[in-house]
C-alpha cells in the first residue's frame, strides 16, 4: 500500500484490527451511528459501551493532540484505523458538531485553558456540542444576524433566536455567533461559547420529512454569559465563524472522515443483486440499473480518492481550503444518488414507514433518502457553494457588480 507518511503502518494497522475486534460490540454491525441517534444520543446500551471504549482510547478524533484527548495518530494511522473499523462493519461512534467543526476550531483560535477545559471531553463523547449561526432573518447572508450580545461588566448578557439548531435539544453547550456592535456588520460579530443549561436557553425541536426532529429553534432570553467564554477578540467572529464552516464543509464531504462515511455507506452492488436478483452470468439482471450502479460507484470511488487527497493536503497547509466547498457539492449529490438508487433497487419495500412486513434497514432507507435531501442546504446550500466556488477558486467577477458588462 501507499506510504503516505515514511512509516510502516502494518504494526499499527494489526493493533488497531486486534482492538476493533475485540471491542466493538456485534450486535452494532451494520446500524450507523446516525441510526442509533434518532431516539437521542446514546439511547442503545451497546452504543455507549462503544463509544466509551473509542473515546478512552483516543480513537474518536484519532489526529486531535493527545494532550488534549486526542489519538495522536498521523494520517496514515488514522486512514488504516478506519479501513479496519469497515472491514468488521464498525464505525467511529464519537461524532457531531464539537468533533466536525468546533473542535478543530477551537484548537486553532482557542486559549490554552479554553483547549483544556473544551477539548478532552469533545473527544470522549461526553459533551454534544450545537451551532447557533442561522437566524430567521439571517441565513444565506449570515452577516446580518442580530442576536444582540451587551457588555455588562464581568458577563455578557446575550438576547435573541437561532434557527435550524443541529441537535439543540440534546447539546450541553452551544457555539455561538452574537452581535456585539451594531455599527459594523461583519466587524461587530464576535464567537460566544454558552452553556445551554443556562437560565434563559430555551429549545424548540422542528420536525422533519424524514420523520425526526434533528434541527431546533433556539431562543435567548437575558442570558448571562461569563466573559472567558468568549473565543478570539471581540469583533473577531466572523473570521473564525469563517474558518469554521470551511472544517464543517470538509467534514460534510467526507473528507474529514466522519460524516462521508455515514453519507455513502456500503457499495449498492449487493443490494441490487439480492434484491434483482442475477443473470446466468452473475451480474446484475437489469442491464439499464448495473450501467447506473457502476456510474454511481466510480463516481463515488473518484470523490473519496479526492476527498482523501484534500484531507492530506489540508493537514499540510495548515486545514481545509476554499476547495472544500466544491466537495461539498459533489459529495451532496453522490449521497442523494446512492439514496435514490437504493430505493429503486427496493422497489415496494423501499418505500415503507413502519407496520410489519419490512426490515429495519428498509424502514431507514426511505428516512435516509428524505433526510438527505437537506444535505443540498446546510452546511451552505448548493446554490451558496457555487459562488464561494465562482469567487474564491475561479476568481469569477461578480455578477452583482458586472451587471452592465
Amino acid at each position: 500500500m501507499a506510504d503516505f507518511g515514511g512509516e510502516d503502518l502494518e504494526g499499527f494497522r494489526a493493533e488497531a484490527r486486534s482492538w476493533v475486534e475485540a471491542n466493538f460490540p456485534t450486535a452494532l454491525k451494520g446500524r450507523g451511528a446516525m441510526m442509533l441517534q434518532e431516539a437521542g444520543p446514546g439511547a442503545d446500551p451497546d452504543y455507549r459501551v462503544w463509544a466509551k471504549a473509542v473515546g478512552e482510547r483516543g480513537w474518536g478524533t484519532p489526529t486531535w493532540p493527545k494532550a488534549y484527548g486526542g489519538g495522536g495518530l498521523s494520517a496514515g494511522q488514522a486512514r488504516a484505523l478506519q479501513q479496519e473499523m469497515s472491514k468488521v462493519g464498525a464505525w467511529n461512534p464519537i461524532a457531531g458538531m464539537g468533533v466536525m467543526m468546533f473542535g478543530p476550531t477551537l484548537l486553532e483560535y482557542g486559549t490554552e485553558e479554553q483547549k483544556q477545559r473544551h477539548i478532552p471531553p469533545i473527544a470522549t463523547g461526553e459533551i454534544r456540542w450545537c451551532q447557533g449561526f442561522s437566524e430567521p432573518g439571517a441565513g444565506s447572508d449570515l452577516a446580518s444576524l442580530q442576536t444582540k450580545c451587551e457588555d455588562k461588566g464581568d458577563h455578557y448578557l446575550v438576547n435573541g433566536q437561532k434557527v435550524w439548531t443541529s441537535g439543540g435539544q440534546y447539546a450541553d453547550w452551544c457555539f455561538c455567533l452574537v452581535r456585539t456592535d451594531t455599527t459594523k456588520k461583519h466587524e461587530g460579530i464576535s464567537f460566544l461559547l454558552i452553556d445551554m443549561r443556562t437560565p434563559g436557553v430555551e429549545t424548540r425541536p422542528i420536525k422533519l420529512i424524514s420523520g425526526v426532529s434533528p434541527f431546533c429553534e433556539t431562543f435567548f432570553t437575558d442570558v448571562k454569559v461569563p466573559k472567558e467564554n468568549l473565543v478570539g477578540p471581540l469583533g473577531g467572529g466572523w473570521t473564525i465563524a469563517k474558518r469554521l464552516l470551511q472544517h464543517e464543509r470538509n467534514s460534510l464531504s467526507g473528507g474529514g472522515g466522519t460524516a462521508g462515511r455515514h453519507l455513502f455507506g456500503p457499495p449498492v452492488t449487493q443490494l441490487a443483486k439480492t434484491y434483482v436478483g442475477v443473470d446466468e452470468k452473475g451480474r446484475i439482471a437489469d442491464g439499464d440499473l448495473r450501467a447506473r450502479i457502476v456510474a454511481h460507484d466510480m463516481e463515488q470511488r473518484a470523490f473519496q480518492l479526492t476527498a482523501m487527497r484534500s484531507m492530506l493536503e489540508a493537514r499540510s497547509n495548515q486545514g481545509p481550503s476554499a476547495a472544500t466547498s466544491i466537495m461539498k457539492n459533489a459529495g451532496s449529490k453522490i449521497g442523494q444518488d446512492k439514496a435514490e438508487l437504493t430505493l429503486e433497487i427496493m422497489g415496494n419495500q423501499g418505500l415503507g414507514w413502519e407496520g410489519e412486513g419490512f426490515k429495519p434497514e428498509e424502514l431507514s432507507a426511505v428516512r435516509i433518502w428524505l433526510g438527505g435531501k437537506a444535505t443540498t442546504i446546510y452546511g451552505g446550500s448548493a446554490e451558496i457553494q457555487n459562488n464561494i466556488i465562482s469567487k474564491r477558486i475561479l476568481n469569477l467577477p461578480d455578477h452583482l457588480n458586472h451587471g452592465s458588462n
